[in-house]
């Protein structure tokens, strides 16, 4: 019996200025969410930033049947139209930031399935022209270390993925969407009225944004399983 080929899905690396385990900067993933590409039945590959035109990450992305955009730092303000940085931006890498746009750009451009998670979804608003707060503010509106409900609209791709329309989010960002890019429409909000989900009704494929990290309890909650359990089935149905 010939086993089914796993779905070949691009992970975009992060890079890393420590590991434990090597001796040198690295570039990362997190395993959790590695680990939930692969429950779903794809094959996660970790895909290097690197300085490249839209040409070459088309061409790059060419072999693959889906990408997922992960968590990670600060998107530099400047890629927004900000003038200021605020103190609390952190972690910005211009050649991530270019890499991760171009990605984005790419995927939806070329109808590829794609999952935006956290930092994927507020490039996914830059992407196309969206702007974003860079600090929510104090502890009443901060969503760090925070497991809280989120509330998801109806008949989106989102509900249809989590199969919930409320879902127990975790959360670890201090950004939010401020200005919507062209096309998104919201899916889901926190109960502070944060965006918590992002589609494009008329995308050329199957895209959905969430700005919680479902990977961190989808090894046990089958609505936060379930939307890399959709991006994996879009990607196979695409291949």
């Amino acid at each position: 019996m010939t086993t089914p080929v796993r779905p070949l899905i691009a992970v975009p690396a992060r890079f890393s200025a420590t590991t434990s385990a090597l001796r040198y900067a690295a570039e990362v993933n997190a395993r959790a969410l590695i680990e939930a590409v692969w429950r779903a039945g794809g094959e996660p590959a970790s895909i290097h930033p690197a300085a490249s035109s839209g040409s070459e990450v088309a061409s790059r992305l060419a072999r693959f049947d889906g990408v997922l955009l992960p968590g990670g730092g600060d998107l530099a303000p400047h890629r927004y139209g900000a003038a200021d940085t605020h103190d609390s931006v952190y972690d910005v890498d211009e050649v991530q930031d270019a890499f991760d746009l171009e990605v984005a750009r790419t995927a939806l451009d070329s109808g590829l399935p794609l999952l935006a998670v956290c930092r994927g979804l507020q490039v996914v608003d830059v992407a196309l022209g969206g702007t974003l707060e860079q600090d929510m503010g104090g502890p009443e509106r901060e969503h760090r270390h925070v497991v809280h409900p989120v509330a998801i609209r109806r008949g989106t791709l989102l509900e249809r993925a989590t199969g919930a329309q409320k879902v127990e989010a975790s959360c670890y960002h201090h950004q939010r969407v401020d200005r919507l890019g062209a096309g998104l429409e919201v899916t889901a909000r926190a109960a502070d009225g944060t965006v918590e989900g992002l589609e494009l009704p008329g995308a050329a494929g199957w895209f959905t944004a969430v700005q919680w990290h479902p990977e961190d309890t989808a090894h046990e909650d089958p609505a936060q399983q379930g939307l890399f359990d959709a991006l994996v089935r879009a990607a196979a149905e695409r291949r």
